[in-house]
């Protein structure tokens, strides 16, 4: 694929990057490997599809494919609504990481008063633009 898009999925891979908003400069990923997610990556209408470079327009080169298929723009009618397949899941993992990361975030003989004047409340939502 010539374009980087916005949110990067690579099926082969299991894996949702995110290439915009704070990840613009160099893109942050997770591996969606687990069980649980069977079901979005052997869905039938993903199973001639490589990867993902999606952006919010109609750029004409954001699925490539596995065979000899042209890119194409992504199309909702045919792959599903991206936000509710791909940045939900990954914004739900990456709010855990950041609430593992202020979990483990302490200093000795601090209170839970003083962690949070230092580090701000701890993360109970998060949801990419």
């Amino acid at each position: 694929m010539a374009k980087k898009g916005k949110w990067t999925v690579v099926f082969e891979d299991k894996i949702i990057i995110k290439n915009c908003d704070e990840f613009s400069n160099e893109g942050y990923g997770f591996t969606f490997a687990e069980s649980d997610y069977d079901s979005l990556w052997n869905d039938s209408k993903f199973s001639n599809v490589w990867a993902f470079q999606w952006s919010d327009d109609n750029d004409k080169d954001q699925v490539e494919y596995r065979d000899n298929t042209r890119n194409s723009s992504y199309d909702e009618n045919v792959f599903g609504n991206f936000t509710t397949q791909f940045k939900n899941i990954w914004d739900a993992k990456y709010l855990v990481e950041l609430q593992t990361n202020w979990d483990n975030n302490n200093v000795s003989g601090e209170t839970s008063d003083e962690k949070i004047t230092r580090l701000g409340a701890r993360p109970t939502s998060y949801t990419s633009l």
